[in-house]
């Protein structure tokens, strides 16, 4: 593959071992490599992929700016010891740089500008002004860009790296190149403070890529999404929120076949901002999505968000695991059976057990916490936890309600009489029934609105 970018070409692998050279023509390309790909650069394109990456290294330092020469530069100073040191911190950066789908030269030096410049011969970590001093004094001079349109009349005085231009004199460099060239090593050099327009951002995020080629597995979209998911957890991290629901909206064909774009909705039980996690969650519902038409493109925004708490280590931590733990499960269990088969206990303060014994699904849906006075249910009366989701009606023989054998009552008479304000009046008395085999049930008598109606019974709920 080549990439053009303006009259300079960019080679791959492929492409160098073809024969293919920087500088040539396109009819030579394809004279050596019929084959070969072309493409026009975009700087556009180039600038936009360029803010995607700041933006996910944000998650490192909330100090990070755009600079000339496809470049970003970031001060991780104050998050060394949070990210394990200067190690780990680079190798964390590689990770989400690949992750977004670029290759970059990366180095780490004492100022900004001095990491910018050694990044662009090759890697290099530089951790003191001494030995940034010597490092940069064997770089080509032309590296620094205000050196370059004197590059004829530096080259005349001899001089071919930035030590040679730093035993020069500054008078007459001044005079001669400007003011900015001396700026620019002073700042290089640690001479000179940097100031640095850090990067600012949307409050609201929603990102948006486009595939390589039509998609019609969504298992297949999860590359592409990761690209968006570690933006926006960068996104997070730098405005201190946590996502409480993300939209993932899958873009189809345009024009006369155009249909309405699939949307994938995701509701986290627990406020995240944490990578593993969110993929984790979007591969299960990719999972479970069927296409309706190829996927072009994927779009991802934060509709919910609160702002972040960090998590509070206890100092005896519970041996079934931690409440983010649990949250994080049902997460995961509803995006992979369904919100809507992972329900939660929603007791309501109605004498009714049909109506105080409700469940509804674990996401979107408040949680409700009863005291006991809301709880009408008498204390010495037990009640089962295994109600029939509708009653079954019994048989009686010698007036005893009869399942599977007589039922003996072996508790006092719970009378429950209500529903007349919303006309779904019910009387009953509750009892608790034993069979022969000493298994015990839930039964309720209705009590008859005249007394020549027949009494009925009634099998409610299950004791264990």
């Amino acid at each position: 593959m080549v990439l053009e970018r303006d009259k300079v070409i960019v080679l791959d692998a492929g492409a160098r071992d073809a024969g293919v050279r920087v500088g040539m023509k396109r009819g030579g390309v394809t004279t050596l490599a019929s084959e070969a790909l072309m493409f026009d650069r975009s700087p556009e394109r180039e600038h936009e992929m360029q803010r995607e990456v700041a933006i996910a290294l944000l998650r490192f330092s909330p100090q990070v700016t755009v600079c000339e020469e496809e470049t970003i530069i970031v001060d991780v100073t104050a998050s060394l010891r949070l990210f394990g040191g200067i190690l780990r911190v680079c190798k964390d950066i590689r990770s989400v740089v690949a992750t977004i789908g670029v290759t970059a030269r990366m180095s780490v030096a004492p100022t900004g500008r001095g990491a910018w410049l050694l990044a662009k011969p090759g890697r290099q970590r530089v951790l003191k002004m001494r030995s940034l001093e010597r490092h940069l004094g064997a770089l080509p001079f032309m590296i620094v860009p205000e050196l370059r349109p004197f590059a004829d009349w530096l080259n005349g005085l001899g001089c071919r790296v930035l030590g040679d231009i730093q035993r020069l004199p500054r008078a007459g460099l001044k005079k001669r190149c400007g003011v900015d060239l001396l700026d620019s090593l002073d700042r290089a050099y640690g001479l000179a403070p940097e100031l640095h327009e850090w990067l600012e951002l949307s409050p609201t995020f929603s990102a948006r890529v486009e595939l390589p080629d039509r998609v019609e597995h969504a298992e297949a979209i999860l590359f592409s999404a990761r690209r968006l998911v570690v933006q926006l957890c960068g996104w997070l991290t730098a405005q201190q929120l946590a996502l409480t629901h993300a939209t993932i909206t899958l873009e189809h064909e345009r024009g006369r076949q155009a249909i309405e774009p699939t949307l994938i909705e995701i509701a986290l039980a627990e406020p995240t901002w944490h990578e593993e996690h969110m993929i984790r969650l979007l591969k299960e519902r990719l999972g479970r999505t069927e296409l309706d038409a190829a996927v072009i493109a994927v779009r991802l925004t934060a509709s919910e968000v609160r702002a972040a708490e960090p998590p509070s280590d206890s100092l005896f931590p519970e041996p079934g695991g931690s409440e983010q733990d649990h949250n994080r499960l049902l997460e995961l269990l509803a995006a992979r059976l369904g919100p809507e088969n992972v329900l939660r206990p929603a007791p309501a303060p109605d004498h009714r057990p049909e109506h105080a014994n409700q469940w509804v699904p674990v996401q979107g849906s408040p949680k409700t916490t009863l005291t006991p006075s809301a709880l009408l249910a008498p204390d010495d009366l037990p009640r089962p936890t295994w109600l029939l989701h509708v009653p079954l009606r019994l048989m009686v023989k010698n007036h005893r309600p009869f399942y599977g054998s007589p039922l003996k009552l072996v508790s006092t008479g719970e009378r429950i009489e209500a529903g007349w304000h919303d006309g779904a009046l019910v009387t009953r008395d509750y009892f608790v029934a034993e069979a022969d085999d000493k298994s015990c049930y839930w039964i309720y008598r209705e009590r008859p609105s005249v007394k020549t109606e027949e009494t009925r019974w009634f099998l409610h709920g299950l004791f264990g």
